[in-house]
């Protein structure tokens, strides 16, 4: 099985993680150690767990179109959200 693998450098050290699960990861001094980490802590989950897909159908943008309408917190979200706005956009 492959898996895309991100892989940082950051202050002398790499970081190996999957793509898409950001958790699943393992950090060390070199590239190859970083990925041989990663290599283990896959296995390990995958001897206590499954590894599966699941299939979403497709969505439209517009099906979300007024799932909120009538949210009471909504609009105080949004206010907040341009009382913010406006206070940084102050000189």
């Amino acid at each position: 099985m492959n898996l895309a693998v991100c892989i940082e450098s950051s202050g002398g050290r790499f970081t190996a993680s999957l793509l898409g699960a950001p958790d699943v990861c393992a950090s060390a001094a070199t590239r190859e150690v970083a990925i041989t980490e990663l290599r283990r802590v896959v296995s390990e989950r995958v001897t206590h767990g499954q590894i599966a897909s699941l299939e979403i159908p497709p969505c439209s943008v517009t099906d979300f179109i007024g799932i909120f309408q009538d949210d009471p917190t909504l609009d105080e979200i949004c206010q907040e959200a341009y009382r913010q706005r406006d206070a940084e956009r102050q000189p």
